[in-house]
């Protein structure tokens, strides 16, 4: 079991650490470049190429998106009852605690322990949270957050799949290869970003960043088992959707306080500490949920 379970979180320590140590030894990184790259290239590839080729079904992808905007939405909730009851920035609180780090280290991990089956359900979280978390990112920090919505080909890319899922559409073999190269660069690119965003985050209060991390990542836990078993998700599809759910702080949600100028060293804190915090629990979780295989 520890040999799958390293093989599974070295890639991940392995291309954060690129990006970790890249910016330590002072080499300049293009991250705005990257991220809009990966955004809008790298992205709609993954998700296109993903959804077409995995053998997940339009029902199991309807019961999977059902079950993240619940889980979403509770955290939500829980977010801003925690903000009203501390007196702080709800901008702040409940996009920590609605938006885990699906993207940069749900992908991968998902990708290296469960295969493309297992990757199916994971981008299938992927695209809903993608998709609440640009809105609510875009209402939050742009001024004109209808046109940034309106402008993201990620939005595009959903609705793209979904018709290919729905009406069983495959794409050319010259699209295909074409799809699969871009896509290819994603998650590498997604885990050294998240490597340099690490080590270029400043954070403060480090107690208050893994008090949260923890009691987050148990409330993810508990609610994603509760939504589960209240939708009656198979068991493969239930531990996919608590394990995703149980990511660390998404590092966008660092980039949008950045950007709004809304307390971002309380928002760098949770990011780093859950993220390092993950890298105790992961594991743990990792074991039970590969245990279900």
């Amino acid at each position: 079991m520890f040999a799958q379970l390293f093989a599974v979180m070295a890639p991940v320590l392995a291309g954060a650490g690129v990006g970790f140590f890249w910016v330590k030894f002072k080499q300049p990184y293009p991250t705005e470049f990257i991220t809009k790259l990966v955004l809008n290239v790298g992205t709609p590839c993954l998700i296109i190429g993903s959804l077409s080729q995995t053998h997940i079904d339009i029902e199991a992808f309807k019961d999977m998106t059902l079950a993240t905007l619940l889980v979403v939405a509770i955290m939500a909730l829980i977010g801003a009852a925690l903000a009203y009851w501390r007196k702080l920035e709800w901008q702040t609180v409940v996009p920590a605690m609605a938006f885990p780090n699906t993207g940069n280290m749900g992908l991968p991990i998902s990708l290296y322990a469960f295969g493309q089956q297992g990757f199916g359900y994971a981008v299938a979280v992927f695209v809903v949270m993608s998709l609440l978390q640009f809105v609510v990112g875009s209402l939050t920090a742009s001024k004109r957050p209808l046109r940034s919505i309106v402008r993201t080909p990620t939005i595009y890319a959903i609705v793209i799949a979904l018709i290919m899922m729905a009406y069983g559409i495959t794409l050319p073999q010259w699209l295909a290869n074409s799809v699969e190269l871009l896509a290819g660069f994603t998650i590498p690119m997604m885990l050294i970003t998240l490597g340099v965003s690490l080590a270029s985050i400043r954070a403060r209060n480090i107690g208050v960043g893994v008090s949260f991390g923890l009691m987050r990542v148990a409330i993810a836990a508990v609610i994603s088992l509760a939504i589960g078993w209240a939708l009656s998700l198979p068991e493969q599809e239930m531990a996919q959707l608590m394990l995703q759910m149980c990511m660390p702080v998404a590092v966008y949600n660092y980039l949008f306080a950045l950007k709004a100028g809304r307390s971002p060293e309380k928002v760098a804190s949770l990011v780093l500490c859950s993220t390092l915090l993950s890298f105790l629990y992961l594991p743990i979780l990792l074991s039970w949920v590969l245990s279900l295989d």
